[in-house]
C-alpha cells in the first residue's frame, strides 16, 4: 500500500470516529522519521484510546503490520507509529500547549532536515 493511500485510510478513519480538528503536514524535506504527521484531537482519555486502537486495528486489517501506539499510560495524548505516517491524538489543551502545528509547518532546508 502507498503512503498517500495510508494517509487517506487515517485521516478518514480518524474522522468517522469522531476526531476533531484533523490535520495532516507533509515532513519531506522537514525529517526523515515519516514522510506525513497528521494530528487530530480526542474529546476525553478513553476516546483518545478508542482512536488509536480502532486506527491500528484498521491498518492491522490492511495489512499494515508494523504499527505500534506509544503512549497508552498516558491520559492526554497517544501516538500511533505506522512508520511511513505518525498520528498524534491529543486532548484540546495538550494539543495547544505542544503546538506541533507551529512547529513543523516552517519550512526547513534539506540540508537541515531532522532526522
Amino acid at each position: 500500500m502507498k503512503v498517500p493511500e495510508i494517509k487517506k485510510i487515517i485521516e478518514e478513519t480518524l474522522d468517522n470516529n469522531k476526531a476533531k480538528n484533523i490535520i495532516s503536514i507533509n515532513l519531506k524535506n522537514k525529517s526523515y522519521i515519516a514522510d506525513y504527521m497528521i494530528i487530530a484531537s480526542g474529546t476525553s482519555s478513553r476516546h483518545l484510546q478508542a482512536l488509536s486502537e480502532i486506527l491500528v486495528a484498521k491498518l492491522k486489517n490492511l495489512g499494515l503490520n508494523n504499527c505500534r501506539i506509544e503512549g497508552k499510560e498516558s491520559n492526554d495524548w497517544k501516538l500511533v507509529d505506522t512508520q511511513d505516517v505518525i498520528v498524534h491524538i491529543f486532548h484540546p489543551e495538550k494539543r495547544e500547549f505542544y503546538d506541533l502545528e507551529k512547529m513543523w509547518s516552517e519550512e526547513i532546508p534539506k540540508e537541515k532536515a531532522m532526522i
